[in-house]
Order: structure tokens, then C-alpha cells, then sequence
């Protein structure tokens, strides 16, 4: 028997959902209209990645439309927006230990609310729950000077111990800082380093002890680094660098021994 269907606006919804399974995949490798990407900024020996997708506006109304106000957005599109921090760092005055979390943010006209979410592998913002925030923090959204079609997450103002993230998209930026505390992280860092084949090496424990000496922190460490340094192998090098420790100990008679 022969049936005719008639276009039903289910039956339209179903034709342009099969429509778009066809286009974009979630089981085989195709193209996506928002394209994956993926940053990673260093600030000192602390990497910060930001793993997202990349919507378009397509002419579209971004702000208060496709992402609506006063509900938690994604902050990209797909799956989850991650972003990464190999060491504890300071957002905005707030710490937040190393960890991958999904980023999350809460769009206001006047105020953003970025969220740093326990939960890194679900899809999007559907299943956020905030018991699971390990931060919130408020910063205020500015006018782009460029036109951005696809979203991206960029990096500004790098130092040796922050850098300034933003997420930039249509004609808005939503900036927020991240700290380090570097030379702390570093010399952390260096006792495990130097457990290891650098250990047997003079101009390991020099540079170690370069490193603190440079940045003006914990020259006792550093002098303890340098002698071990010419106890491996004395050479005019940590010689040198030892008198330049003990001078800015203020140690002059011992400095003054050692050149």
C-alpha cells in the first residue's frame, strides 16, 4: 500500500537532523564547522594549554543571542573547553592548583563570570554542575578593536612570571590574568633535576646556581649548588660564580677569597 507522507514539521526536523548527522559525524573523522584548535603559552617552565573548537558568527547575533545572557556557556563549542596548567598558578588574584579543567563562562552585558570546572571531559556546558567549580572569578568584558569571525583564545602581555588570556570573538574580548611564581616553581623543580644525570655534571649544578643568583633568590641555596658544582669538577667557571654569590650575600672577604 502506498502512504504519502505529509511535511510535518516533525518530519522536516527530522530530514534536517539527518541532514547535519551526514555533514558532522560524532563517530568518523569529518569536517567540523567548528574546527578544533588548541594553544599553549609557557610563562617561566609552567605550559598553559587551552584546548577548544572554533564557532563562527556567520552573520549570526552572537552576544545575547547564540550565547545567551545570564546562562553557563561553554566558551567554545562541541566538547568541552579545557585549559591546562602544569603548576599551581594565581587567576585574577585567586589560586587554583595545576590541573586540566573545563572552562566554562557565565555572559552578562555588563560582567563575565569564568569558571574553572573540576570536570573536564563532558560535552559542552549540558551537564555543568557548580559543586564541581574549583574557581569562579569576575572580569569585565571589552570592545574588540577587530572583528573576530571565529572564535580564539589569545595570549597578551607576556612576562617571566603572567601572561593575559583572552577570549576573543565577533567584536568582544574576555580577558583574564594568570600567575606564576616562577622562581619558586623553578627552584622546586631543580631538586628533582638535579637528582638526576645532571647531578654528575659541574656545569649542572652552575646553572642551578646561576639561575638563583640571577633572580636574586635563595642565595644559600645557590652557594650550596656551587659548591657542589667544583666539587664535581673546579674550574674558573663556578669559581667565578661562587664570588659572585658570596659579593651578593654581602660575603666581600669570602667573595674576594674565592676570585
Amino acid at each position: 500500500m502506498r502512504r504519502n507522507f505529509a511535511l510535518t514539521p516533525v518530519f522536516i526536523a527530522i530530514v534536517f537532523a539527518g541532514t547535519l548527522i551526514h555533514a558532522q559525524s560524532a563517530i568518523l573523522d569529518l569536517p567540523r564547522d567548528s574546527q578544533h584548535a588548541k594553544i599553549i603559552q609557557r610563562v617561566g617552565i609552567t605550559d598553559i594549554t587551552i584546548n577548544y573548537h572554533r564557532p563562527l558568527v556567520k552573520g549570526r547575533k552572537v552576544w545575547g543571542g547564540l550565547v545567551p545572557y545570564g546562562q553557563v556557556w561553554r566558551a567554545g563549542a562541541n566538547e568541552n573547553t579545557t585549559i591546562e596548567f602544569t603548576d599551581p598558578v594565581i587567576v585574577e588574584g585567586k589560586p587554583l592548583a595545576k590541573g586540566i579543567y573545563g572552562l566554562h563562562m557565565l555572559p552578562t552585558e555588563s560582567e563575565w563570570t569564568i569558571i574553572f570546572s573540576k570536570a573536564s571531559t563532558a560535552w559542552g556546558s549540558f551537564t555543568y554542575n557548580q559543586s564541581e567549580d574549583a574557581l569562579r572569578i569576575n572580569v569585565k568584558p571589552a570592545a574588540a578593536v577587530e572583528m573576530k569571525e571565529a572564535l580564539a583564545y589569545e595570549v597578551d602581555d607576556v612576562t617571566p612570571t603572567s601572561a593575559v588570556i583572552a577570549l576573543r570573538w565577533e567584536k568582544l574580548a574576555v580577558p583574564f590574568r594568570v600567575e606564576v611564581s616562577t622562581n619558586e616553581i623553578v627552584a622546586q623543580n631543580l631538586h628533582a633535576q638535579l637528582r638526576g644525570l645532571s647531578q654528575y655534571t659541574w656545569d649542572g649544578w652552575d646553572d642551578a646556581a646561576t639561575y638563583l643568583l640571577t633572580n636574586k633568590y635563595n642565595l644559600e641555596e645557590a652557594l650550596k649548588y656551587e659548591d657542589r658544582s667544583i666539587g664535581v669538577e673546579e674550574r674558573y667557571d663556578n669559581l667565578m660564580n661562587k664570588s659572585r654569590i658570596l659579593d651578593a650575600m654581602n660575603k666581600k672577604d669570602d667573595a674576594t677569597a674565592a676570585r
